[in-house]
């Protein structure tokens, strides 16, 4: 049974999801006080956060920096606010997947069943090491590192990367990616994938790596092996 975390002042909101992701056989566990989810988050250890943005004390933008310092964990945001700088700081943070409220059931349960099919089903094939561009990738433990140091990538940027390096020197279209990452591009917005992407090759780029994803106007996104490389 995997554990989720929802970390929502709304009780009302709280109870609802909870009762409709028990159906669902989930294990959901609330947060008893918002000036410590961290320690909360350490003690529940959970397969999945879902986390508000306006909340008590400090709000999610906050909390998803500080379980990001601690874990690469799966997390979603929920928001009732619309303004799109909300979704974009959110990915940029390191979230996996933004809903925004009010939203259908469906579409929440489709994005987590997505999200922990694809990082936990993931993890259990991938055993393997892979190099790419002089750096060592490690799928079990979500790390790339080279001569210059190394990375911890969240669940989704590991994905992404290990989709592009199976494919490398051709072009992964952004359906394909979006395909692979949601199941379900009716669920994603195409900005998703763009700051996601973005959010990887800014991170590589604390490697030197960042300048080997090409983003190919119109088609999608390409990861370069070093040797095929012509600057």
């Amino acid at each position: 049974m995997f554990k989720i975390m929802l970390v929502e002042d709304d009780a009302s909101l709280f109870n609802e999801i909870k009762e409709r992701l028990s159906q669902w056989s989930y294990d959901v566990y609330g947060v008893q006080d918002f000036n410590h989810v961290i320690q909360e988050f350490t003690a529940v250890k959970p397969d999945l956060v879902i986390i508000d943005i306006q909340l008590p004390k400090f709000d999610g933008f906050h909390w998803c920096r500080m379980i990001r310092s601690h874990s690469n964990v799966p997390i979603i945001f929920l928001s009732s606010r619309d303004h799109p700088t909300d979704m974009v700081m959110s990915m940029q943070l390191g979230a996996d997947d933004f809903v925004q409220k009010p939203f259908h059931f469906d579409v929440l349960i489709a994005k987590i069943q997505a999200i922990l099919r694809r990082v936990y089903n993931y993890s259990n094939e991938q055993t393997e090491l892979r190099t790419w561009c002089g750096a060592t990738v490690d799928y079990m433990k979500s790390t790339i590192s080279n001569h210059l140091g190394s990375l911890e990538l969240t669940k989704n940027e590991m994905y992404i990367l290990n989709v592009l390096i199976e494919q490398k020197n051709q072009i992964v279209s952004r359906e394909e990616l979006i395909k692979r990452l949601w199941d379900d591009e009716r669920f994603v917005s195409d900005n998703t994938l763009t700051v996601n992407v973005n959010r990887l090759r800014k991170r590589l780029g604390e490697l030197g790596l960042g300048r080997f994803i090409e983003t190919k106007v119109g088609q999608g996104y390409m990861a370069i092996e070093e040797a095929y490389r012509h600057d």
